[in-house]
């Protein structure tokens, strides 16, 4: 992968959100939009070599990278939310996190059968939260053709949660 703009800009947050956690904080790149273009323009481009035919966007950030990226692809839009934001008929997954679980949903009409699918969201930890929005996309019908990101977390090792489904992660820390 080329040098790229958002790599100088995204800084360190140490302890945050709790001691020990070092923190990548990605405002700096939304804030410079040649950076954020940038990024933009990679993710579009893995995701139409893919064949995606839907963008999913993981709540929240994966909604930032997701809209423009549909945008610009001219695809449709399907959210992966956290529960009890989406207001009509939808499927839950719950997923592991390092204490507990969570659970995201997507309306049940957000997928069509046979849809090729392209996830994004701005970072891959665990992959926990990725892989529950890949279930939803299969359990209503769909193919997951990739996963895209901006940053991901190499020592979390969340690739192994999608085993099968191409990872297209912009940077590696």
């Amino acid at each position: 992968m080329p040098n790229l703009l958002a790599e100088a800009l995204i800084r360190d947050v140490p302890d945050f959100p709790k001691p020990g956690i070092l923190f990548k904080d990605i405002t700096p790149v939304l804030e410079d939009p040649a950076a954020f273009q940038e990024v933009i323009d990679l993710l579009v481009e893995d995701a139409k070599a893919k064949g995606a035919e839907v963008i999913v966007g993981i709540e929240s950030r994966g909604f930032v990278f997701g809209t423009p990226l549909a945008l610009q692809a001219k695809l449709p839009f399907a959210m992966a939310r956290k529960l009890g934001k989406l207001p009509y008929e939808k499927i839950t997954e719950e997923y592991a996190l390092e204490y507990g679980t969570n659970i995201v949903e997507m309306h049940i009409d957000a997928i069509k059968p046979g849809q090729k699918a392209y996830i994004v969201d701005d970072l891959m930890a665990t992959g926990g939260t990725a892989a529950a929005a890949r279930n939803l996309v299969a359990r209503l019908g769909g193919e997951v053709v990739g996963f895209g990101c901006m940053i991901e977390l190499t020592f979390l090792d969340g690739r192994k949660t999608l085993e099968g489904i191409p990872v297209h992660a912009l940077l590696q820390f």
